[in-house]
Parts: C-alpha cells; structure tokens; sequence
C-alpha cells in the first residue's frame, strides 16, 4: 500500500475534480469534495458564515448545514488534508461528469445534518459513489455501543453483587 501524502494550504498537491478531500482538524476529520480550479464544495452549519471552517464545537451539534463553494486553502487553513478516494475499492465512482453536476446543484442550498447519520463525509461520498458512507461515524457508533454495552455489564454485575450479598445475610 502507497504512503498517504500529506497537503497543507502552501503544498496543495494536486487533486483532481472529483476527489474527496480528508482535512484535519484536531479532535476530528472534515470532508469536502474537489469541484477543480481551487474550489471544493462541503457543509458548514448554516449559522456559520464564509469562511467556515468547521472548526467551532457548534458544528458538531448543528441539525442543518448548508452546501458551499469555497476555496480549498481557506477551509483548509493551517491544517493539513490528504486526497482521499478510500471507498473506491467498494463503491464504484460515478462519472466525473455527474459528481461535479450534482454537487454544483445543492451549493447555497440547506440541507440536514448529524454527525452520526449524515455527515460532511456521508455528503461527499454521497455526491461521488451515489452511496452516502462514513468510517468516522462508524467507529463513533461502535465506541457508543461499546460504552453502552461495557456500562450495562456493569450494572448487571453491581446487581448480581447486591443479590449475593442479601443472601447472606
């Protein structure tokens, strides 16, 4: 497997209209769609203006966003992004063509959002394999089903305890 190459907004590397772009934040992943010329389209929360970064804790918890065109060094910022097509193997890639058609026909427009069940990475890989699909949100759900499962075994066990203990006495 080939080394996954770094970009920043200084070193933007040289994606192509229609790759899915993996931008860094620090406590998570953002995702947005290269439309070419410098341009990606993504989601931000609709109370946020350009330009969005994601970056707030707002964004996290917001139910809407809304589809915008912006540059791909302004979302970026100071973080780094990798050109990241990681579904390709699973999901064929519509034609390039239609993904730049469809992403260009939701920009301005408000859409909903969560962060398990429908978020910036379903929406981009949505708009390129026709199959919104998200790894970050999986892994959040197996961690929150974990917990939840380690938590009621837990209880289970508290409550086996206190039962031994009533016998006896």
């Amino acid at each position: 497997m080939a080394a996954v190459e770094s970009f920043s907004a200084t070193h933007p590397g040289d994606p192509q209209p229609g790759d899915l772009i993996e931008i860094f934040r620090p406590a998570y992943q953002h995702w947005a769609l290269y439309l070419g010329d410098g341009y990606i389209v993504n989601v931000t929360p609709v109370d946020e203006g350009p330009p969005a970064t994601f970056a707030s804790a707002k964004s996290v918890f917001s139910r809407k966003a809304r589809v915008r065109m912006q540059l791909l060094k302004d979302v970026v910022g100071n973080d780094t992004y990798h050109i990241n097509n990681k579904y390709d193997g699973t999901y064929a890639p519509l034609p390039v063509e239609e993904i730049i058609r469809r992403a260009e026909y939701l920009i301005d427009q408000e859409v909903s959002y969560d962060l398990l069940g429908n978020n910036c990475e379903h929406f981009v890989t949505l708009l390129r394999y026709g199959e919104g699909v998200s790894d970050q949100a999986n892994r959040a759900i197996s961690a929150i089903g974990f917990v939840t499962a380690a938590a009621g075994a837990f209880s289970l066990l508290g409550l086996l305890r206190s039962r031994s203990r009533e016998r006896q006495y």
